[in-house]
């Protein structure tokens, strides 16, 4: 335990490592080290960080953009080459360790705001209103099968539908793989729809798409104007009431008091191989601290496998979320997770 502490040091000083019995250790990965227990904090404290920088999306009440070409990552990181000014970068602090059963991963960064509302409703004593509000959230993509050489958040990104009608910008965004063969481990969090109830959504992206490890949808939309599928009003927007209260009572029914809040979301417990991922967070002096916790190995084919002592690890990309669905910040460095031989 002392030795992986000791080690743990030499690589925070940004010296390649040469001990008896190990070999040279790159400095530029995440390293989880073993332990007999479940991490403590002060395990957290003296864990091995590795800083990744993501860039480009919107920072939340931070700045405004006005020009239509930076509005999004789409149009604004060097990972999808759509040019325009980039903003100032995000650094996550991600640390890890791993016992004989699971592997234990936090990733911290530093946002303003506190985004953990998901369109929730406001009612204001006559009527309900959309709060508008979005969630902050973070993904990690997982290249279980050690296919790229270079894999990084850029290997996910497709526009299947980008142009420019008039003065208005348009894009049909659509997260999915090249190849018919390729896919990709994804583990989703959202500070509202899964944080709340301790995970993190274990997906998968292949050719076609994002699909959860069990299918069925976790979220539906606290809409009437959704559910009735009425003609010439959107989901949220003006026209549209909540189908249920916080309560889960019919939110149009009975007497409550002004400011009552509805959900944005209906949200259903994960169950299987789609609640594999465990996740404790919190928000604390404008910084998230996630922590996620997962079996080593599922024994679910679409989940990546994590190996003590393989030397090359696995590699990941990342994306953050800031208040928004669609803009996010992403990862274009080479990553990969190394769990070090206890």
């Amino acid at each position: 335990m002392y030795r992986l502490f000791f080690i743990a040091a030499i690589l925070l000083a940004g010296i390649a490592l040469s001990l008896p019995g190990c070999s040279d250790i790159p400095t530029d990965r995440t390293y989880a080290l073993w332990l007999d227990h479940v991490p403590t904090n002060s395990d957290w404290d003296r864990a091995l960080p590795r800083e990744v920088n993501v860039r480009g999306g919107r920072p939340h009440k931070l700045r405004t953009f006005t020009d239509i070409d930076e509005d999004t990552v789409h149009t604004s990181t060097a990972s999808c080459h759509h040019g325009s000014r980039v903003p100032e970068p995000v650094p996550v602090d991600i640390r890890a360790f791993y016992t004989d059963k699971d592997l234990f991963m936090r990733l911290s960064w530093e946002d303003a705001t506190r985004d953990q509302s998901m369109l929730d409703w406001l009612y204001d004593g006559e009527k309900w209103q959309n709060s508008g509000q979005l969630e902050d959230g973070f993904g990690l993509l997982w290249d279980a099968k050690g296919q790229f050489n270079n894999f990084s958040c850029s290997y996910a990104c497709h526009i299947s539908d980008f142009g420019v009608n008039k003065d208005s910008f348009h894009a049909n965004n659509k997260m999915r793989m090249a190849q018919k063969d390729d896919w990709l481990d994804l583990w989703n969090w959202k500070a509202a729809r899964t944080a709340k109830l301790g995970f993190a959504d274990d997906r998968y992206l292949d050719f076609e798409g994002m699909h959860g490890d069990i299918p069925g949808e976790l979220f539906t939309k606290n809409s009437k104007v959704h559910l009735s599928k009425l003609d010439g009003v959107r989901p949220f927007g003006e026209g549209d009431t909540p189908i249920y209260d916080a309560e889960r009572l019919p939110a149009n029914e009975g007497f409550r008091p002004p400011g009552s809040i509805a959900p944005g979301y209906l949200i259903k417990r994960p169950v299987g191989g789609r609640a594999d991922v465990l996740a404790v967070s919190r928000y604390e002096q404008g910084r998230w601290i996630v922590t996620l916790r997962r079996a080593l190995q599922t024994g679910d084919p679409h989940d990546v496998v994590f190996v003590p002592g393989d030397e090359m690890g696995v590699a990941f990309g990342m994306a953050l979320m800031d208040h928004s669905q669609f803009e996010h910040y992403a990862s274009n460095t080479v990553e990969r997770l190394v769990l070090l031989k206890k």
